[in-house]
């Protein structure tokens, strides 16, 4: 028995004719013909009923292939392993996060599995982030919410509250925390318009009747963090993007609804099928799993 015997045959057999089958396979059909008489000849057994220009399946013949389908479909699903493989040993994924801290841990994990991968990461709010991934420039987008969009798949990753913070020696830093209504008291360093963090800050603060009049706005969260390092006021970011400054005190702000941010890594659904972002969107599930337990 040869392979391209069986081949023929489970080509034969599905399809529901010689032609058919020399179609599918690129042969000529007395090709396909011969192939299945030697195999039917060598194991002396008929494996099709030939009533003229009709064929069915003989007894033997659907007990064969109940054996071909589950062996060519081992054949594919081996294909297809080697093939997603192969192209992951080259590529770019393109990121573009609105905080990168907290990719870390799952760029971690996926350079490890697959070091051939290209990664370029970008900072931008969550306009940039949208509009980014809608226009292909980016392949998977990091928001500080969870977006509701159909068009969207989104993964949770984190959820924390924000915070105020401020240099050591601001006249901020001697609390040991702030009410929403202590803000109007120092100078405020905001972040640009379009920002969620600044977004949902000024929701809280609308809702308690207060206006929030930033002192500074400042493009980007690094610009924001060295302007209050320098002691130009306070600012305002989720406790998992506030990381390690010494020069930096953290503020905890009293409670007020809607002042969490919920990270979520999200693509586009039409894309998500695609080699290098299904094996990226498998390893950011497996890191927030082992995160969370």
């Amino acid at each position: 028995m040869r392979y391209v015997q069986l081949r023929a045959f489970h080509h034969v057999a599905t399809t529901g004719g010689f032609s058919r089958a020399a179609e599918a396979l690129h042969l000529t059909q007395p090709a396909i013909s011969d192939q299945v008489r030697k195999l039917e000849e060598e194991y002396e057994v008929q494996l099709f009923n030939r009533i003229r220009r009709q064929i069915t399946l003989t007894a033997e013949g659907e007990q064969l292939l109940a054996v071909t389908r589950r062996f060519f479909d081992v054949e594919r699903e081996a294909l297809e392993l080697l093939a997603e493989h192969r192209a992951l040993r080259e590529g770019n994924l393109r990121i573009i996060a609105d905080a990168p801290h907290h990719l870390m841990h799952i760029l971690g994990r996926f350079r490890q599995r697959y070091p051939s991968i290209r990664i370029f990461v970008k900072s931008g709010n969550t306009e940039t982030v949208i509009e980014s991934l809608y226009s292909y420039d980016a392949d998977i987008g990091v928001l500080g919410e969870l977006p509701t969009s159909q068009e969207l798949t989104v993964l949770p990753l984190s959820s924390s509250p924000i915070i105020a913070f401020a240099a050591h020696d601001h006249p901020a830093a001697a609390h040991d925390s702030l009410s929403l209504s202590d803000l109007d008291r120092f100078p405020l360093v905001l972040r640009e318009q379009g920002s969620r963090t600044r977004g949902k800050l000024e929701q809280a603060t609308a809702a308690a009747g207060i206006t929030l009049v930033p002192a500074i706005e400042a493009e980007g969260r690094e610009a924001v963090r060295e302007l209050v390092a320098a002691g130009a006021g306070i600012g305002f970011v989720s406790a998992a993007e506030f990381g390690q400054d010494a020069r930096l005190k953290p503020i905890p702000l009293e409670a007020a609804a809607g002042m969490t941010m919920d990270e979520a890594l999200v693509c586009l659904s039409t894309r998500k099928e695609g080699r290098l972002l299904r094996t990226f969107l498998t390893v950011a599930r497996e890191a927030a799993t082992n995160t969370q337990s």
